[in-house]
């Protein structure tokens, strides 16, 4: 279905005319729901790119989806943010990196109405300035390419080559045969090569190998954020004898080549300068934060949290992360709210019909018998049949063209939107909410003192990036002006690490057989420690 028309009718309407020319800055304005359906108008009616700032990245992923839907694939992007914050010497996953990129890109090229949404924490760190202009990889069905030549071409993006592919951002080359797991991809990829034509591109499943469905093309974005070139890696040998620590190792480690995990912590040191992505957003383009207070206060936890972990790190580059006003510049800010302040955009909710099919079928009959557009919307056909059965019970046809349609759409929410007289109801409207955030955190936290009970002092303790230490203990300490706990590993030659309660997850007490052995931080022991003792740390 296209949407145009019905974004033009809240285009049209007065209280959007009101926005377009409000003159307060920043511009507060009250919708209740249907925010993916304001910010799509919103895009058009500028005809430019929208950056929309999200409290978390579940609001991120919903209103990415809503927006392409409405907009179109093309002109909808999410920039997630990494798992962990950029202090923390923690490699965003390839998928994450992957998704970055190809979002960032997106946002470079994109002409006309476009929508950006990404959480608070995405939109206050600075981000590598190349980032989203590499060019990815396209491998297509009847291209030609030398599989050595593949293969070089996506180690340059940060791919691992392996015996056996199973993990985002892994390939492997066997004769005439390149799998590839692309990092923004559900499944891995296999070609097989004629000599250097692609004759066979087709998915294939991790667990067993076997191939499945053919796919028409593949495209690679980078698995890494910080791509390795020769002018990098004579400035970061250049700069590291003058730090000392962690930092000059990791610094000479990238001197040298190599690829490690938290590499990407090296970005403030390597370039002058770290634009945010509101700054990839052309002339005239306009900032939307979502939830205006809820998103505030989520940007003000993260500064506090990153300011600590920078004192406790002793991180002695620049600043990663801004404030919120800093990060979103003098751009035309919109602040959305639920509260009664602003102008009232008159995007109403279905209140206590919200949940209840019967009494929410009734009323879609009734709007639809007072002259409103009635729009249905679920995201799979057998969602959309069923929906269409129930509000036919009610007397209102669902078709696939008129006042009253149905749609296969993902969208945030429904609505009633009287000055454009257009009704919205969702699969969630109807039966109640089905949603769940599809991405899983990276790493899983535990409470300290789940922790403290399986650990005691002097016993051995792993750290998935730093490698085996000595547990100390729980340390309160106070940073900033606001007290934390911290749980401390110490290292060889009294290095000690610091990880914060929320970070817990990252640790597992050591049970093996033999005494591990105890490195200095950042070196590249850890990195070198047998295959056994890596796999039992992961499970």
């Amino acid at each position: 279905m296209e949407f145009q028309g019905l974004l033009d009718k809240v285009i049209g309407s007065e209280p959007f005319e009101r926005l377009l020319v409000e003159r307060a800055r920043p511009i507060v304005a009250r919708a209740e729901v249907g925010h993916d359906f304001l910010l799509a108008a919103l895009a058009r009616a500028l005809d430019s790119p929208v950056l929309v700032v999200t409290p978390g990245p579940r609001e991120a992923e919903v209103l990415a989806r809503g927006a392409a839907a409405l907009l179109g694939p093309d002109r909808a992007a999410l920039l997630p943010a990494w798992e962990a914050l950029p202090y923390e010497g923690i490699s965003p996953s390839p998928e994450t990196a992957a998704r970055r990129a190809r979002a960032a890109r997106a946002l470079r090229h994109a002409a006309g109405p476009f929508v950006l949404v990404a959480p608070a924490h995405a939109a206050l760190q600075g981000i590598v300035p190349t980032l989203g202009d590499i060019e990815p990889i396209v491998v297509v069905r009847g291209s030609e390419t030398a599989p050595d030549v593949l293969a070089e071409g996506l180690v340059g993006l940060g791919y691992t080559r392996v015996a056996v592919v199973e993990h985002r951002g892994e390939f492997a080359v066997r004769g005439g045969i390149v799998d590839v797991f692309p990092g923004t991809a559900r499944r891995p990829v296999r070609a097989e090569l004629d000599g250097d034509v692609i004759e066979s591109l087709r998915e294939f499943v991790p667990a067993t190998q076997l191939s499945t469905q053919p796919v028409p093309f593949a495209e690679l974005h980078p698995v890494r954020e910080l791509i390795e070139t020769d002018e990098l890696r004579a400035r970061a040998a250049g700069l590291a004898p003058k730090y000392l620590g962690r930092f000059r190792d990791s610094l000479a480690r990238f001197a040298d080549g190599l690829s490690f995990e938290g590499m990407e912590s090296l970005a403030p040191f390597l370039f002058d300068r770290l634009p945010v992505v509101a700054d990839l957003l052309p002339s005239g383009a306009w900032v939307v934060v979502e939830q205006a207070r809820r998103t505030a206060d989520r940007a003000r936890r993260a500064i506090e949290e990153a300011a600590a972990l920078a004192q406790a790190s002793d991180w002695p580059g620049p600043p990663v992360v801004s404030p919120l006003d800093q990060a979103l510049g003098d751009r035309t800010r919109l602040d959305l709210t639920e509260f009664a302040e602003g102008i009232d955009l008159q995007l109403q909710g279905w209140g206590t019909a919200q949940g209840n099919a019967p009494e929410l079928a009734r009323r879609l009959a009734d709007l639809s018998s007072r002259g409103y557009d009635v729009v249905v919307a679920a995201p799979g056909r057998g969602s959309l049949e069923r929906a269409r059965e129930i509000v036919a019970e009610h007397g209102l046809a669902i078709r696939d063209a008129g006042p009253a349609v149905g749609v296969e759409a993902e969208l945030a929410g429904g609505f009633v939107f009287s000055p454009g007289r257009l009704a919205v109801a969702t699969e969630e409207d109807l039966f109640g909410s089905r949603r769940h955030t599809r991405s899983a955190p990276r790493v899983t936290s535990r409470r300290a003192d789940a922790v403290a009970l399986e650990l005691s002092p002097g016993d051995y303790a792993v750290h998935r990036i730093h490698g085996a230490g000595r547990y100390v203990g729980i340390m309160r300490r106070a940073v900033s002006g606001a007290e934390r706990d911290y749980m401390v590993l110490e290292y060889a030659a009294g290095d000690r690490l610091s990880v914060p309660t929320d970070q817990i997850g990252m640790v597992a007490k050591y049970v093996g057989g033999e005494r591990p052995k105890v490195s200095r931080l950042g070196t590249n022991d850890w990195v070198r420690t047998t295959t056994r003792v890596k796999r039992a740390v992961r499970d």
